[in-house]
């Protein structure tokens, strides 16, 4: 493929929906199905982005497999009964993302993807309730070990043909910076998501969707 093609690679929960009521809602439903305290809302908002087994994992340290795998089902269970109630609303895309992924999808060369700690479902489920055709590549946790691990990035490169040093990984969590690094990539960091801003360590960071074209032209103006 062309090496002049860039490619974007966005993380989801917390970076272009705002999910963290679903999360919240879910965890705490699968920890009260298993008689277990339910975490705080600030401990359960830090483990989102890691496949759900390691964040039951996170979450419930001192529990064994039976009830890891309990928590999982259990938070799956939840998620997907309400997300049929509530349709888009479950997820609802932060401020000006529509707008943004339009602008950057009209531009030849940029590539649009995604690198979610979400299953294949749920994100199939997603971009259909909000009608996103524009990821040309979608990497989830189904298929890859869990963030931090490079693997869902690399896979991503290698789908597109796309070198590293032209590929942009965008989150909101310190395992998006830190996939983003392991992989070779530039990492942007988007200051209204689910990790304190101070614990990201990014290249870039941006505080509303109008300023990633104009950062993303910044970068690749060479």
């Amino acid at each position: 493929m062309d090496t002049d093609l860039r490619l974007i690679l966005f993380d989801v929960d917390g970076t272009l929906v705002d999910s963290q009521a679903a999360i919240v809602g879910a965890m705490t439903e699968a920890f009260r199905g298993q008689g277990l305290a339910v975490p705080s809302r600030s401990d359960i908002l830090s483990i989102v982005g890691l496949s759900l087994p390691i964040a039951c994992q996170r979450l419930a340290p001192t529990q064994g497999d039976n009830v890891i795998a309990a928590l999982v089902e259990g938070y799956k269970k939840s998620y997907m009964t309400t997300r049929q109630i509530e349709g888009a609303a479950h997820s609802p895309l932060f401020e000006g993302a529509r707008e943004m992924l339009e602008v950057l999808h009209k531009v030849p060369e940029y590539l649009l993807g995604v690198a979610t700690g979400k299953s294949q479902r749920g994100l199939d489920t997603l971009i259909d309730a909000h009608d996103l055709s524009c990821f040309v590549t979608r990497q989830v946790a189904d298929h890859h070990p869990s963030k931090p691990h490079p693997s869902m990035v690399q896979t991503a490169l290698a789908e597109t043909g796309v070198r590293a040093e032209h590929c942009v990984m965008i989150g909101d969590t310190s395992y998006d910076m830190d996939m983003g690094r392991a992989a070779g990539v530039t990492t942007i960091a988007v200051s209204w998501g689910y990790h304190p801003l101070e614990q990201l360590r990014a290249d870039h960071v941006i505080h509303e969707f109008t300023e990633l074209a104009p950062l993303l032209h910044s970068i690749w103006k060479d």
